[in-house]
């Protein structure tokens, strides 16, 4: 029997479906993203399915593997700094005297820390290099703390536990993981990452990674949720996966709960794929997509992992990542004049899946990099460009 797999790609403007049998691919599909990311989905998916004979479409969807999804929309939400996708984040870090010269949040960029700041709590705790003690944690120290958090106005309910030198620790018994139960006894809807289970040694990076992971981990729980309806929509009732960061897959539940695992899943997929069509095992592959252009490197056919900081949307981080570079300019990139520097402003906001009806070219508004390039004669194709878009 055929191995049938149908592979995802959410971007920030278009929805990718392709339906592989074995290692060939036969049928692909291009949809609009959406709001829900649901209809779009269910779109691209539909679309390639149709797009193959009756009998061999119903043979797919009684004999597919998996269905794999890689997405953007989550290192986007970051990227653009979007206030309605990201949520507040309270640090909790166990340190005892140590590195109280540098609080949680102090290398965070001015305009995300605005956005997703809670407050930073450090408390008793931590650990030596050498895995010795600095101090114990105390268990009223961290109730105390809860029943603030739980006071702050507006509320705040997703948390970051750190400790210095944490990776040292006991990852069954050790102080962050005492911590998340007294937590989770004190308050059991709040939502927290610890740390030593996704960065290494270096604090403020590894407690940078989390912090991200915490913001946009309700937008994760969300959307992958709405991924799961979109398969049952289509009665595809197999194994659903996403693309993690070093191109191997990662499951749904994982995803939720370390979306950051996915924050490349949308490069990472346009990597892997360039080694597939392409036959090269070794390149150099950039990405332009509606919201970000990406640039990376493929070795042995998968994507080349970066050394042990990098940076994502200007934070520091420490977690596996792939060499990728990205920019946040794409097709839907607004393009506006800057009053206060007096210069042409691109990105790093998008118009994303509302380029058919925001852009200028469509119709909209809003002058995106899109109606640049059409205006210009740089982009192909023969849509009809007002003068608004021109004079922009």
């Amino acid at each position: 029997m055929v191995r049938y797999v149908i592979g995802v790609d959410v971007g920030g403007t278009n929805t990718d479906a392709v339906v592989l049998a074995g290692s060939a691919v036969i049928a692909a599909a291009k949809s609009p993203t959406t709001e829900d990311k649901t209809s779009g989905v269910v779109s691209a998916i539909r679309a390639a399915l149709e797009s193959l004979s009756e009998q061999k479409r119903a043979e797919v969807v009684a004999h597919v593997a998996r269905v794999s999804i890689g997405t953007t929309h989550f290192v986007n939400a970051v990227l653009e700094r979007n206030r309605e996708r990201l949520s507040r984040v309270v640090v909790i870090r166990l340190c005892g005297s140590a590195s109280r010269a540098l609080p949680p949040f102090s290398d965070f960029p001015q305009d995300l820390c605005e956005i997703v700041y809670g407050g930073a709590y450090m408390l008793s705790g931590g650990l030596e290099y050498s895995g010795e003690i600095i101090a114990p944690i105390s268990e009223k120290e961290i109730r105390g703390c809860v029943q603030e958090i739980l006071k702050l106005d507006p509320p705040v309910r997703n948390l970051v536990i750190s400790g210095v030198f944490s990776p040292r620790d006991d990852p069954l018994e050790g102080q962050e993981v005492q911590a998340g139960r007294i937590v989770r006894d004190a308050c059991p809807d709040i939502s927290f990452t610890l740390s030593h289970g996704l960065g290494f040694l270096g604090l403020l990076e590894r407690e940078n990674a989390c912090i991200l992971n915490e913001a946009i981990r309700p937008l994760a729980k969300v959307t992958i949720e709405a991924f799961r309806q979109a398969l049952n929509q289509l009665g595809l009732t197999c194994d659903f996966f996403l693309t993690q960061n070093d191109g191997t897959l990662i499951s749904a539940a994982e995803a939720t709960q370390y979306p950051v695992l996915t924050f490349s899943s949308g490069p990472t997929n346009s990597m892997r794929g360039a080694a597939f069509l392409s036959g090269l095992q070794n390149a150099i592959v950039v990405d332009i997509g509606g919201t970000t252009t990406d640039v990376g490197v493929i070795r042995g056919g998968f994507p080349r992992e970066a050394s042990s900081q990098l940076e994502v949307g200007e934070v520091r981080t420490n977690f596996c990542m792939p060499d990728v570079k990205s920019i946040a300019l794409g097709g839907g990139s607004h393009v506006q004049w800057d009053v206060e520097k007096g210069c042409v402003q691109v990105g790093p906001t998008s118009v994303g899946y509302r380029l058919t009806s925001e852009a200028l070219s469509f119709g909209g508004r809003q002058c995106t990099a899109t109606d640049v390039a059409i205006s210009s004669g740089v982009a192909p194709g023969n849509i009809c460009v007002s003068e608004e878009c021109r004079a922009a």
